[in-house]
């Protein structure tokens, strides 16, 4: 039979209906993940076609993944953060949601507190687990869409929750009609995809949930966890690993509206932020995200790199502000105690400082030269060199003026005698031996009393 499909708007042949393959025994992918060497990337040469949905967004899981890996913040800890996401996120709501836990009276607490807030976006969302007692909660609350655990792979399947395929379908199956009862939209977190048959289970299973929200006339979101980071983006993959296939698999197949499909990676193998976007790609308007990418083990897609992809991706903020992601970077750092790594892309303290010379004279004739966009103007945080000795004339005279933020008639030059006499006091200390660059405190120390009185610092 040969129908129009609502995805292409091209007659095609009807499409394969998949069944669920209720196997014996559970099928690991051992050929692809051997465990005792590094998993395997095999190609089988299929190619998708990009699908990228007219609308694409970013969700945040910051409160709840986000919240597994490192010490709970205080309520009002989580308030002050969501009052940022939703700046950052600007009017227009590039960050859509924002996912919280409801287990505890100081989770409940920060609900309350944010919900009161009034805020459009981000959408205050849950995770809770598969119990009717919970949906419940949820709705007394006044939550519309709750995520739930419904792991996929036989390594979950068989080995951690002791059930056959059909089993564990049907167990889901209930759960999801919980909250159907109970008027929630159920956020179907599809944990290990990748390492999940795709088309023996995951596609039938979420077949089953369609019907179920045709039924209920309630929509059902499907999350794709990558919940390992074995995810691929590469063209031409093999499944289980494809991050193309998955996303095209579960619009094409399931039907699965773009609206809801959500990406939710890890950073395991360094792909979380290239398999994000290409969920953006081929079909998936949503990506999961956590502030600096905390998360379990190797962290979770960073936030502020989805922020900066979107822009990248569509040309525009849309409304968002980035410079909200250098205040987060200090929050973190000053009322968090979290020590962000240095290098980090747009929050590490040296992810725009140079300190080779011949780069800060390049930075002094035209900061463009070495740095990666104006990150003055788009992240409120200017290019900056560090000191040592390798940092010659020019890095110092930078160092001063971008650190006193002097205005171009008052700017020092090479020339300048005090940037001489500086360069000959940092020389002689790695004459004496030292290793390490000169810290901002020891510098200004430095200039002081070289200059007293010469420079005031703008705090």
């Amino acid at each position: 039979m040969i129908l129009k499909s609502c995805a292409s708007n091209l007659l095609e042949q009807s499409q394969y209906q998949y069944s669920l393959q209720d196997i014996p025994d559970p099928n690991l992918y051992r050929d692809i993940y051997p465990y005792d060497e590094i998993p395997k990337i095999a190609f089988n040469h299929r190619h998708v076609p990009l699908n990228m949905p007219n609308e694409i967004w970013i969700t945040d899981t910051t409160f709840r993944d986000g919240q597994q890996s490192r010490a709970p913040y205080t309520a009002d800890q989580i308030v002050d953060i969501y009052k940022m996401l939703s700046r950052l996120g600007g009017k227009k709501g590039i960050i859509r949601q924002s996912e919280f836990f409801v287990y505890t009276k100081k989770d409940r607490e920060a609900v309350e507190k944010c919900m009161d807030l009034g805020y459009e976006f981000p959408e205050i969302t849950t995770w809770i687990r598969a119990k009717k007692e919970d949906f419940q909660l949820v709705k007394e609350i006044g939550i519309k869409e709750t995520g739930i655990l419904v792991s996929c792979s036989d390594y979950h399947i068989f080995k951690k929750l002791g059930m056959t395929r059909a089993q564990a379908l049907y167990h889901y199956l209930g759960v999801v009609r919980q909250a159907f009862d109970a008027g929630i939209i159920p956020r179907c977190h599809l944990e290990d995809i990748t390492r999940a048959d795709f088309y023996g289970f995951v596609v039938p299973f979420v077949n089953a949930l369609m019907e179920l929200s045709k039924e209920a006339g309630i929509p059902v979101k499907i999350r794709m966890c990558d919940t390992m980071g074995y995810g691929v983006s590469y063209p031409g993959v093999a499944l289980p690993r494809s991050v193309p296939g998955i996303v095209y698999g579960l619009h094409h197949f399931s039907h699965v509206p773009s609206e809801m499909l959500e990406w939710h990676g890890h950073n395991d193998f360094y792909k979380g932020v290239s398999n994000a976007t290409t969920a953006w790609l081929y079909g998936a308007s949503s990506v999961n995200c956590s502030l600096l990418g905390i998360g379990e083990r190797t962290g979770n897609i960073p936030l502020e790199a989805m922020v900066i992809e979107y822009a990248s991706m569509r040309g525009s903020f849309d409304g968002m502000d980035p410079t909200v992601i250098t205040e987060i970077a200090r929050y973190f750092e000053k009322e968090l105690g979290y020590d962000i790594p240095p290098m980090t892309p747009f929050v590490g303290d040296n992810f725009n400082v140079t300190r080779a010379g011949i780069h800060a004279d390049g930075l002094m004739k035209d900061a463009e030269i070495y740095n990666i966009f104006d990150t003055e103007k788009i992240l409120n945080r200017p290019a900056e060199v560090s000191i040592s000795n390798t940092s010659g004339l020019a890095g110092i005279a930078y160092w001063i003026n971008t650190h006193y933020s002097l205005a171009p008639e008052n700017a020092v030059t090479k020339q300048d005698q005090l940037v001489q006499d500086v360069k000959n006091s940092v020389d002689a200390q790695y004459t004496d031996g030292r290793t390490t660059i000169m810290s901002d405190d020891e510098l200004e120390g430095i200039i002081e009393a070289l200059a007293p009185g010469r420079f005031c610092r703008e705090v």
